[in-house]
């Protein structure tokens, strides 16, 4: 008989087992040590903010929407795989067991970052509502958890529905309830967080009434979802070591290829730069991670109000990028074609380098003129000429070595 909870334990086990691999290969990165800067001067300049924080600052708005996102935010990990649509569709009836394990397994998985952001908010609200006592904040974070689990329920519920605009006006429905609900919750007003409730309770039930209506459960949803979560966690470890899991999504974007190739002399030796730039316009998730660290590494350089720190971040993020960036080289390493070019290695590993530091001085000179916005002369003058120097001796330093 198909014992539907010890096959979870199993799945899970195996489950388990990778992610740690590849989460060792994370912890111990060059990354790791700049996101921990990069917490520790949040966590400086959020207390000096926190000191100077306006009477009138929104914080009602700020928390209600952040509690409103996480509680949103419940997705469903399933830990299916693609031969299950074969092997598991006949002992749906028998699966109860594991998609309840499946469930809690989601829920106490996605606790870490309820905690995350309520301990992060924590200051903010005793510092706006200095009058009201601990337990107040404390019986928040269990209304908190009370709408993440109904969350994680109604998308649950709303994964056995196959009509893809029925499941975004739920979620979007969802997600302005949660809000409201909380928005009205941090601002006191109890009658009308209780009135959002309701209508939160309606749709709640709504979700629960129209998945008993379908046939069975969306199997190819599924595991569609979880294959996504997967992937997204592979192109993180992709960045660290080599991921054989990892599948690449290929994107056409037509207009930046050919602004890109047609500046490419058609010769041999730059058959290396030719697939290096197309393979970043086009491939996995490049262009998305690079603009992302720019417009992100601007945000801190422009609000930051320390000059050094300005130029700390700038450099911050300058790493970040070429370190990621740097996977590039490994990106094609299954493609057997790559073996039988007739170019030699050497110009392989130029082309890399060569687009590398084209790249990281763009962004240099980007985050240069930000210092510029901000009217920090000495700032722009420093940030492009120590951002194009970083670029160029770890580039040519520690990305050479790397990739040898």
């Amino acid at each position: 008989m198909f014992d539907s909870h010890g096959f979870f334990k199993k799945r899970f086990s195996a489950h388990m087992k990778e992610m740690s691999r590849y989460l060792r290969y994370i912890f111990n990165g060059h990354l790791a040590v700049a996101m921990l800067f990069l917490i520790s001067a949040l966590a400086y300049y959020y207390q000096q903010w926190l000191a100077q924080l306006p009477a009138d600052f929104p914080t009602a708005w700020v928390i209600g929407i952040a509690f409103g996102l996480i509680v949103s935010y419940s997705p469903v990990r399933t830990l299916l795989k693609e031969p299950d649509l074969v092997f598991l569709i006949t002992a749906e009836h028998r699966m109860g067991d594991y998609f309840r394990n499946a469930l809690m397994y989601s829920f106490v998985i996605q606790l870490y970052l309820i905690l995350l952001i309520v301990a992060a908010l924590g200051p903010l609200y005793f510092e706006t509502y200095s009058d009201r006592e601990g337990s107040t904040y404390l019986l928040t974070l269990v209304v908190v958890l009370i709408f993440k689990l109904w969350n994680l329920f109604a998308n649950w519920w709303m994964l056995k529905v196959r009509d893809a605009s029925i499941r975004y006006v739920d979620q979007i429905a969802r997600l302005l309830l949660n809000i409201a609900v909380f928005y009205f919750l941090i601002s006191g007003e109890i009658l009308l967080a209780g009135i959002t409730t309701i209508l939160f309770v309606a749709v709640f039930l709504y979700d629960l009434n129209l998945s008993r209506k379908q046939a069975g459960l969306a199997w190819e949803l599924l595991v569609e979802k979880d294959q996504n979560r997967m992937q997204t966690f592979y192109r993180i470890a992709n960045m660290f070591t080599d991921v054989p899991h990892l599948k690449n999504r290929i994107k056409n974007r037509h207009w930046l290829v050919s602004f890109i190739s047609k500046r490419i002399p058609f010769a041999k030796k730059h058959t290396y730069d030719y697939l290096y730039r197309i393979t970043f316009i086009r491939g996995g998730d490049y262009v998305g991670m690079y603009v992302r660290l720019i417009i992100i590494g601007g945000l801190f350089i422009f609000f930051v109000p320390n000059i050094w720190m300005k130029l700390l971040f700038a450099i911050l993020f300058l790493y970040m990028s070429s370190f990621q960036m740097m996977t590039l080289y490994q990106h094609h390493r299954t493609i057997m074609w790559l073996d039988i070019y007739p170019v030699e290695t050497k110009v392989r590993k130029k082309a890399l380098t060569t687009w590398l530091l084209q790249l990281t001085i763009i962004q240099a000179v980007i985050f240069a003129c930000i210092f510029l916005v901000a009217q920090l002369y000495i700032g722009f003058v420093l940030a492009l000429i120590g951002g194009v120097l970083f670029s160029y001796l770890f580039i040519n330093g520690y990305v050479k070595q790397k990739i040898a």
